[in-house]
């Protein structure tokens, strides 16, 4: 029962034909040990007949495993029992001889490769054809035999191979989702590290002035202020190794060969020179601005400028050609960005997807949300919102 269960859960073709089999087994068995002569009296060979039907029954069973073998044993053993059965007219013979001319064809040509299976149907049709001689049956007779022997093997045979061309489709399917899904881990984390150090340059500079200002205070202390400047010269310190640790930790964060970026970092003070370099790549931009803009805290002014960077650089990627339009509306609260183009609606393309995907780890990270699809009337839209109460005062 455990494995039937088990079958259930995993295979349930394989117990399908398991049922089958078994059904098919005892049917040969009792066939053949109930076989009668003409006058009614059980035929002299009928245990030798019955000990080879259940040979064929047996080697049903194994099909799955041994596709061409446990056939050709089972269609072997039938045929050996019609030598032994021919020699005495038999009533009702006819019945255990139509479970060769259909399941075992039907299985040749579904668990078989196709030379295999063309072999099978090969062993199938002889064994019809002996079959029909030893019983001194008719031609018309043959023709029926074969037909049947040849559709059930073509059943089995498109079937299966049907069945297989969509399990390839699935798995392809689930390998391209893989893929995809392993894309995207890579984006976000290749964004986590771009972010770690851009945060370094914004975040050390912030250390450096402390450290600067707070080294300039010390001198100016008179000195009777001796446990002042012991404070103040902690703060140097400190800072001093706050810097050293950065440094070391974005290193590791930074890719082996590559130079540290020394030009000041990006904002939307710069946006400006990032849409003429766009023009420039021949994507036509046009920038609305709307409220008064004002100073952004470094981390947040550069991740508005970076989903403005990614979002125009997929566009020239993935959307043919196109215009875009970047809306810019500074509010009260929040700062909203737009960027849209009316090229291919599906030009975020594959690499933009997951560019996307590490610009919304950017702009959580400032408590943001962005949103991305198809644009009304045609072409891609990415928006933005992010808080400014990360807004420099």
């Amino acid at each position: 029962m455990n494995r039937i269960r088990e079958l259930w859960a995993t295979d349930r073709g394989r117990l399908a034909h398991y049922l089958v089999a078994t059904s098919l087994a005892i049917f040969l068995v009792v066939e053949f040990a109930t076989l009668k002569d003409i006058i009614g009296d059980p035929i002299p060979n009928r245990w030798w007949v019955t000990a080879l039907a259940a040979v064929a029954g047996v080697a049903l069973l194994f099909i799955r495993d041994y596709p061409f073998a446990a056939p050709v044993v089972s269609l072997t053993a039938l045929a050996a029992s019609i030598l032994l059965i021919q020699p005495y007219v038999v009533q009702d013979a006819d019945a255990p001889f139509l479970v060769a001319v259909l399941f075992i064809p039907w299985c040749l040509g579904t668990y078989n490769e196709t030379r295999n299976a063309v072999a099978g149907l090969v062993v199938a049709e002889l064994f019809g054809v002996c079959a029909n001689i030893r019983f001194d049956q008719g031609t018309g007779d043959y023709f029926w035999i074969a037909m049947f022997i040849t559709v059930a093997w073509s059943a089995g045979f498109i079937l299966s191979r049907r069945a297989e061309a969509a399990r390839e489709m699935a798995e392809r399917a689930r390998l391209l989702e893989h893929e995809q899904l392993m894309a995207s881990e890579r984006a976000v984390n290749e964004e986590r590290q771009r972010i770690a150090r851009e945060l370094h340059d914004v975040i050390a500079h912030s250390v450096s002035v402390m450290t600067v200002q707070t080294g300039a205070v010390r001198r100016l202390l008179r000195p009777e202020q001796e446990k002042e400047r012991q404070a103040l010269e902690t703060v140097e310190a400190t800072g001093r190794e706050a810097l050293t640790e950065m440094r070391r930790l974005v290193g590791l964060l930074r890719e082996q060969g590559a130079m540290p970026e020394f030009s000041p970092q990006p904002g939307m003070g710069t946006i400006e020179t990032l849409l003429d370099g766009v023009r420039a790549a021949g994507l036509p931009v046009e920038l609305e601005v709307e409220g008064d803009p004002r100073e952004l805290a470094p981390g947040v002014d550069l991740a508005a400028y970076r989903v403005v960077q990614e979002a125009l650089t997929n566009a020239l990627k993935y959307a043919g050609p196109a215009h875009a339009w970047v809306a810019v509306d500074w509010t009260d609260d929040e700062l909203r960005l737009e960027v849209a183009n009316d090229g291919r609606s599906d030009s975020d393309g594959s690499d933009g997807g997951h560019g996307l995907a590490g610009m919304r780890e950017r702009v959580s990270l400032y408590g943001g949300r962005i949103e991305s699809g198809p644009r009304d009337g045609g072409g891609y839209v990415v928006r933005a919102r992010l808080p400014l109460e990360g807004a420099a005062r």
